[in-house]
């Protein structure tokens, strides 16, 4: 087997290559200047490669250099990274983690997740932010919350929920703004999701409504920072349900209409089939598919009278 770096080489290099100074890298690390020249000798010659060449006194990484280093990064990461896991449950086989939709897990997963943990005291719940797919051979994750198809090679899908997004707006602006009907939308400030920038045309197309510029207005890459903006009256937006439980039953933001969209998308808990039969994985899937069947629909029911209707 091919020799490999100590981790104290591949830190030392990293810190030199990051501050462009041994002496700066030793005080990071709380080394000798010595020993941080003869980690980085050590290393160039277990590469055969010259990593770095001084340039009036400072470090400067070569070219064979930065290509090392950044894999010299992701390294140290994902060490640094299973070591927390590692220490976090204790080195207990309960560890479960999850790759979740930011907005999802923010709003609607992590609020109900105390319910999982009463049933599973044991486990330890690890969260990491993810908006697309990713291959679970190269990230491993145990689980993930996916919004689209079940296209998704080497996994098992579950279904969760359907979408309905329905137009939403602070009550001063629905006043300042007089919308009355789903067509005086076409004249008001619309706010837009960045990787759904055809929602609205979408909206108004099946509303029957003309709207030569459906396009326009501020986007936002996630549905947390459109809904703060509507709820601070920067215009009207176009949100699911499901993710703004609590503006809806709180008044921070009403429904316009009583006409939701369906989106063509659903949201799925996904699987790798590696661990499709894991205890761990299936308790979950089952809890959340629960969860799902008893999730409380009187949010929009407390809206309900204040849904126009034309």
């Amino acid at each position: 087997m091919t020799s490999l770096p100590s981790i104290a080489c591949l830190q030392s290099f990293e810190s030199v290559a990051r501050h462009g100074s041994v002496s700066r890298a030793s005080i990071e690390l709380n080394l000798t200047q010595s020993a941080v020249s003869r980690q980085i000798h050590q290393l160039e010659q277990l590469l055969d490669v010259a990593l770095f060449e001084r340039v009036r006194q400072r470090m400067v990484i070569t070219d064979a250099g930065k290509l090392y280093l950044k894999d010299v990064i992701r390294v140290l990461i994902d060490l640094k990274g299973s070591t927390s896991r590692i220490m976090a449950c204790g080195g207990s086989a309960s560890l479960l983690n999850l790759a979740v939709l930011p907005t999802f897990g923010t709003r609607w997963l992590v609020p109900r997740l105390p319910g999982f943990l009463r049933q599973h005291p044991d486990v330890t719940v690890n969260f990491s932010a993810r908006s697309e797919q990713f291959d679970f051979d190269v990230e491993p994750f145990d689980a993930a919350i996916h919004y689209g198809s079940t296209n998704w090679p080497g996994t098992v899908a579950y279904h969760l929920m359907d979408e309905d997004t329905v137009p939403v707006c602070s009550p001063t602006f629905e006043t300042a703004q007089r919308i009355k009907k789903p067509a005086d939308l076409a004249r008001t400030v619309l706010l837009h999701q960045s990787t759904r920038t055809e929602a609205w045309a979408e909206w108004f197309k099946i509303m029957g409504i003309e709207n030569s510029h459906p396009l326009r207005g501020p986007r936002f890459e996630q549905f947390g920072m459109i809904a703060q903006a509507a709820i601070c009256g920067l215009g009207v937006a176009l949100l699911p349900k499901l993710l703004i439980e609590e503006e809806l039953a709180s008044g921070k933001l009403i429904p316009l209409f009583a006409h939701p969209l369906r989106s063509a998308n659903s949201y799925y808990v996904v699987l790798p089939e590696a661990k499709a039969s894991s205890p761990l994985a299936a308790a979950f899937v089952q809890w959340i598919i629960q969860e799902v069947k008893v999730v409380d629909s009187t949010v929009m029911q407390k809206n309900h009278k204040r849904l126009k209707k034309y």
